[in-house]
This record gives C-alpha cells, structure tokens and sequence, in this order.
C-alpha cells in the first residue's frame, strides 16, 4: 500500500539524475520563488489533452510527439519555434490525410531542459568537470564557472518556457494553423526538395476538398481555422516540477509547467523519487521503456502510475533499437495485455539507434529508425494491441545529424551542420519522410 502522496514525498525516495547543488540556501530561494510564479499552462488545458489521449488510446486517432533532444536557452526566438511548429503541422496533415485519423500534436518544446547522462562527470585531457545537463542545470563550455550546477538557471528556464508557450498560444490562436492559409507552414530552405513537392500535391489535393466541402456547406468550416498544440518535457529536474505543481480544487494536484511529463528509461525505478512524484499528478504522463525493462516491472510500474485503470492517463514509450525491438518488445507487451492495463502505446525509435561515427560523432541512422517503426506497428497488429503514437527527436532546421534519409547524408555530411548539444536529431526532409511512410503504413 502506497503512503500519502504530497508534491514533496518524492524528497524521501532516491532520486537519481540530479544535479549537486553546492549552495543548499541559493537552491531554496530559488524553489521559493518558482512557487510564487504564475503556471505556465492550464489544468483545463490538461484535461483536454487526456481527452484527447483517450481518443488516441481507443483508435481514434494518432499522437505525433516530437522536438528538440535538449533545448537551448539560445533557442528561445521566434524563428526557431516557428520552425519546429511547421514541421509538425505539416507531418500531422500528411498523418491526418493518410490515415484519415485526428492527430494530437505534442512538442518536446518549453521545458525539454535537463537531460540525463551517463556519468556525473566528463573528462577532457586532465581536466574533470561535471558533466552538462541542461541549460536549466548549466552551460554547455568546459570551464569550472560553466559546468557549476547553477539554481539561478531554473529561473531563466521558467521565463523561457513562458516566451514559448505564450508565442505558441498567440500563433495557435491568431490562425497560424488555419488551412485555408497552409502557406503559412513553409520553410523557406526546402520549397524545392522532392519532399517539399510531394507535400505540395497533398496540399492541392487538400484545398480542393476543402473548397468543395464548403461550397456545398454554404459558408467557412471554422473548425479548419486553428489547431491543439500541446507542451511536454521530460519530468527530470524534481525541483522545478515540484515547484510548478499546483492544486486545483476538487480536482487535484497538477504539474502547471506543461501539459504531459515523461518519466525517462534512466529513472524508472519502481522505489524512486520519480515515479513517487508522477503518480500523484493529474496530468497525462508517459514512461519511456528500454531493453532492461522486465515484464513483471513493468505490470508494476503501470500498476503504480495508474492505479485506478484510467484511460489517458499513461503513455507507454517504448525505446529498444532496430536489432533489438523484436526480441524485447512482445514479452513486455504481452504482459501489460494479460495484466489488463489500459495503457497508450508509442514507439520512440531514435533512443535505441543512437551510434557513434568513425569521425566520433553521434548519430542515428534513418534506415534503423524506420526498421523499428514499421517493425513495431507489425508486432502490436500481431498480438491484436494498437500503435497509438510515435515519439520523434527532430527539428526544422536543416542540420546534417542522421544519416540516410531523402537527403542521402553519409558520415562525412555529418560535419556540415550538426547542431545538436547532446542527442542527433532528424532534419525537416528526414521529418517529413516519415510522416509519409508512416501515412502510408496506416492506410
């Protein structure tokens, strides 16, 4: 039996993955300060998420999650968020018109901070720092002062996330999304790729369709004119989250500082400070699940993170790898399926194919990437379950980061434009490939 849940019992668990802080009392006026700001998002916009999760969950319709490995504070423009925003319309209008589903949009944006790492420290020569996790936690330079774990960047990761989520909620409402104007999504550098065409065509296709549903509607489907666009984050820093957690009356306790928060592969563990503080919450979350997941764990962690059997509420990410997800996926599926959870299932398909270059950068393949996709939609349509969502590291930018692809990049063009601070992301042509395989997949 599970103790009394507070936002702050997570405090009395091991809580893996967090920074040292090296001043207790800067750390504590900070926290105090984040409690005493506005939420950045609404419960009732929450809510309307899980609805919509629901809906996903029960078949119908798709959930297209998708950004930024770890944002950058230098990030925070309008250019950059207006390019992430278009790559994820424009692949949810492909998934919507090859699958004839709705598609929920989620973006790894306005808070996707604090990354975990693999060890505490990094070594460079003689010299031994700790290592970066995040702007919310320090700088990317390897000096002494910017691998300092910095309370302070917690503050400026708030107000960050704030200028995103707000220029988001003014493009969602002022009719950026609206389709009868999709030239509004178009990115500049790719109009005349042979993705960029192929999208073109759909396009046509769906203005006419438009123009002919109208004509016979007798005016303008004001349903067509904006779009949900929801924030989500992986839950990491359990001090930020906490310090954003609000209770709503006769509705609960709420993470206010983004509509979905995942759990990572890295703090899963059954007795941690992680899923403590999630299963409190109301939002919806997400767990990711990698190939050291056990079966009965599993049953256990879905048991713990929704104990009442709610449908929207957990989202179960699964990260394996193309060699790896045949062999690892079934057992655990098959558990949840005998259990009778009511889960939402996603596939993440970059975190299982990460590889190192023969030049030492990290990079993912397009061809493993798909493997895993197209592999996991076959395993769930065999063991009558249902893919329900895909979880994407990509970006609008066109960076050189993963290999293959319309592109054809090799691990020489690695070098032209990576970009990435930690984790290699698909570019916009690589994005929108799989958004129409993945359409064609569906059909």
């Amino acid at each position: 039996m599970s103790l009394p849940w507070t936002p702050e019992s997570w405090q009395k668990r091991q809580a893996q993955q967090q920074p040292k802080y090296d001043n207790p009392a800067e750390l504590s006026e900070v926290i105090r300060r984040l409690t005493m700001l506005p939420p950045l998002v609404t419960a009732w916009e929450v809510d309307r998420l899980r609805k919509q999760l629901v809906d996903a969950e029960q078949g119908h319709a798709f959930v297209l999650q998708g950004g930024d490995c770890s944002e950058s504070f230098d990030d925070c423009n309008s250019l950059s968020i207006l390019r992430k925003l278009k790559v994820l319309i424009q692949m949810s209008l492909v998934l919507i018109c090859g699958s004839k589903r709705k598609i929920v949009r989620i973006g790894r944006i306005a808070g996707q901070y604090a990354k975990p790492r693999s060890a505490d420290m990094e070594k460079r020569g003689d010299v031994e720092l700790p290592s970066y996790r995040g702007d919310i936690v320090n700088q990317i330079g390897f000096t002494s002062v910017e691998r300092r774990p910095d309370p302070q960047l917690m503050l400026r990761a708030y107000e960050k996330s704030a200028l995103t989520i707000n220029y988001i909620r003014a493009l969602s409402e002022g009719g950026f999304a609206d389709l009868h104007h999709p030239e509004n999504w178009d990115l500049e550098f790719v109009r005349n790729t042979p993705g960029s065409r192929r999208y073109q065509q759909l396009l046509e296709s769906l203005s006419d369709s438009i123009r002919f549903m109208e004509a016979v509607s007798v005016g303008e489907l004001t349903q067509l004119t904006r779009v949900d666009f929801f924030t989500s984050h992986e839950g990491l820093l359990l001090a930020f989250e906490q310090a954003l957690t609000r209770l709503e009356r006769n509705r609960g306790w709420y993470n206010l500082g983004t509509h979905m928060a995942w759990i990572g592969d890295r703090t899963r563990n059954l007795d941690g400070a992680h899923v403590e503080y999630f299963r409190g919450i109301r939002n919806p979350i997400g767990l990711k699940i990698g190939s050291s997941m056990d079966p009965d764990e599993l049953v256990e962690l879905v048991r713990l993170l929704n104990p009442e059997n709610e449908p929207g509420r957990l989202t179960l990410i699964h990260r394996f790898g193309a060699e790896s997800i045949r062999e690892r996926l079934p057992r655990l599926l098959e558990a949840v399926l005998k259990a009778k959870r009511r889960v939402l299932w996603s596939c993440d398909p970059m975190h299982g194919n990460t590889q190192t270059a023969r030049s030492g950068i990290k990079t993912r393949s397009f061809d493993d990437i798909m493997s895993e996709i197209f592999t996991a939609f076959r395993i769930h349509g065999e063991r009558n379950s249902r893919l329900s969502g895909i979880h994407l590291e990509l970006t609008g930018e066109d960076v050189t980061e993963c290999t293959g692809g319309p592109g054809n990049l090799t691990e020489a063009d690695l070098a032209k434009d990576y970009r990435s601070q930690v984790d290699p992301r698909l570019n916009y042509e690589q994005a929108m490939e799989i958004a129409f395989l993945i359409a064609e997949q569906m059909k």
